[in-house]
């Protein structure tokens, strides 16, 4: 049996509370700002657990959250947003580029974003530049995997 890992998959070990902090960092980086109604609109849940979770965060250092002003991430919250969000699109780029469907490729980052090592980030990463790199090998492998369909 091999060993366990000691390597923690994410800083925080709560999908959920990583999940805020990914939609924080996205909303600020494309509109300058993060408001609750944002948040919850892009999450899909009420404005009340929303306003719950960022209470959370504020305590835990995360976020600072002014009532009626909105949303800013501290230090922290900023670097554990931006690698949340780094893990998305690299996991996105490599599956779409392989022409899943948009759903399953959503489906399937949601569930492997929170569940991935830094080590195993990187190698995905080198993958998927390789592979955007070289349309040769990009479809041959496509051409493998519609072999296995």
């Amino acid at each position: 049996m091999p060993p366990k890992r000691k390597e923690h998959t994410s800083h925080l070990g709560s999908p959920a509370i990583e999940d805020y902090l990914e939609q924080i960092h996205n909303l600020i980086a494309s509109k300058g700002y993060a408001r609750v109604v944002d948040i919850a609109k892009n999450l899909g849940i009420s404005q009340a657990s929303v306003t719950n979770m960022i209470q959370k965060l504020d305590a835990e250092g995360f976020v600072v959250y002014e009532r009626y002003r909105g949303v800013i991430l501290t230090e922290e919250g900023g670097k554990v947003g931006a690698e949340i969000a780094r893990r998305h699109e690299v996991l996105t780029r490599l599956l779409a580029g392989f022409g899943l469907d948009p759903k399953t490729v959503h489906e399937d980052v949601e569930g492997m974003e929170h569940h991935i090592s830094r080590q195993t980030l990187d190698v995905l990463t080198l993958l998927m530049e390789e592979l955007e790199d070289n349309a040769v090998l990009m479809g041959k492998l496509k051409g493998k995997l519609a072999g296995l369909a």
